[in-house]
């Protein structure tokens, strides 16, 4: 009877592992099938930067933010853009904000225009350069591509600084596996007479430039989306 009962119960654990072997393909194909049918998340970028992205003196919606918006529905890409910047912001206040972004909006594309401040401030270049790279390493283990915005100072700080400054950003972006925008004014603080395209202060541009501003940024934002 022992010998039987051992019998019966070999026969019934084959027939149950016969029968989950045969589901587990079905399943699999299953869950597979669903997996397939769940359309990828549409691109969120992140911009976290400071009053040049914050549409500092500018009428609401016609900073190069706002513009990005428009050229991405232009060019039919389905893609969400928060914009986190708050003038006056140094690369420590962007570090320091960085981790509770990422965490809130998971995105795909993080683009950081912060520098200018710290150069308006005559902050260590070696404290930007450090911030730069730990926002550039927290956005990418989180998952998001990540463009830097390069800036450039005048000439009267000085030949030495102005040219460390200028070449940190591409610096970051190199060691970092990054993308960049070597200088974010270009066409706009560089022509014959750029005082044109800047607001009283000569620190902030005018709307007329913002469009300029996203012909910089565009390009190489582009090549991250595809």
């Amino acid at each position: 009877m022992i010998r039987d009962l051992h019998r019966r119960h070999f026969i019934l654990s084959a027939a149950t592992g016969a029968v989950v072997g045969a589901c587990a393909p079905a399943a699999w194909a299953q869950a597979s099938a669903k997996a397939a049918a769940t359309p990828p998340r549409p691109p969120f970028i992140l911009v976290l930067g400071d009053s040049l992205s914050a549409e500092y003196g500018l009428a609401r919606g016609t900073g190069w933010v706002a513009l990005l918006e428009k050229q991405l529905a232009q060019d039919k890409l389905a893609a969400t853009v928060v914009n986190a910047s708050v003038s006056g912001e140094t690369t420590a206040g962007g570090r320091s904000r960085l981790a509770a972004l990422l965490a809130q909006h998971k995105p795909s594309h993080v683009v950081i225009e912060l520098g200018g401040n710290d150069a308006l401030r005559g902050l260590p270049l070696k404290n930007t350069e450090e911030n730069l790279t730990w926002m550039t390493q927290a956005a990418q283990k989180a998952g998001a591509r990540v463009l830097l915005v390069g800036m450039q100072v005048p000439p009267n700080y000085g030949a030495d600084y102005a040219n460390r400054f200028a070449g940190l950003f591409a610096t970051v972006a190199q060691a970092q596996k990054a993308a960049v925008v070597p200088f974010f004014l270009k066409g706009v603080a560089d022509g014959a007479d750029p005082t044109r395209l800047f607001q009283p202060d000569r620190i902030h541009p005018r709307a007329e430039a913002h469009p300029q501003m996203l012909a910089n940024v565009w390009p190489e934002l582009r090549k991250l989306l595809r």
